[in-house]
């Protein structure tokens, strides 16, 4: 595929726009990601290697993943683009939630308000790990994948650390997987 590359670079502000746009959770955000960019930009398998490399390393998952995608489509211009994409606009919504927050912080209705969104950010979490459960095990659910997702389960329960549930994931996947 011959496209200009300003032509990737702006798809790739476009996307990041996009999706941040419409999914500013860094977690619920991988979903519309993955219509965006498996296809396009990019394989599925490089698009789950990008995920889980971004869960590994330190830092916003948003914009290391933003990082990998824009790398592997553009470059490092393209790495540019991406994260240009993906931190407008949750800087300008956090400057204009903080705001809202600081007129309304004594009103009752906020706590209750706060209180109303977490089961359905715990709901959109649990959606997202199905969906990339579903495209690692290949439309059908095998038990190796399904043993590794009880241990981090249940490394995750004793408070583990993230990094290294996903990398103990990876090191495990390595030897089911051969």
């Amino acid at each position: 595929m011959n496209t200009p590359k300003l032509t990737v670079w702006s798809r790739l502000l476009w996307m990041f726009l996009k999706v941040n746009l419409l999914s500013p959770s860094g977690p619920a955000s991988i979903g519309l990601l993955y219509e965006e960019a498996v296809g396009k930009i990019m394989t599925e398998a490089q698009f789950v290697e990008a995920v889980g490399v971004s869960n590994v390393l330190p830092g916003s998952e948003a914009l290391k993943l933003a990082m990998f995608v824009g790398f592997a489509a553009g470059g490092v211009p393209g790495v540019a683009a991406a994260i240009l994409g993906a931190a407008l606009p949750p800087t300008v919504m956090m400057f204009l939630l903080a705001l809202a927050l600081q007129y309304f912080q004594h009103e009752d209705w906020l706590q209750k308000f706060v209180s109303g969104m977490s089961p359905a950010v715990a709901a959109l979490m649990v959606m997202v790990a199905w969906e990339l459960f579903r495209a690692g095990s290949s439309k059908k659910i095998n038990r190796r994948a399904a043993l590794i997702a009880a241990l981090s389960a249940l490394a995750l329960f004793f408070n583990l650390p993230s990094p290294l549930v996903l990398l103990g994931a990876g090191i495990l996947g390595v030897i089911l997987f051969r």
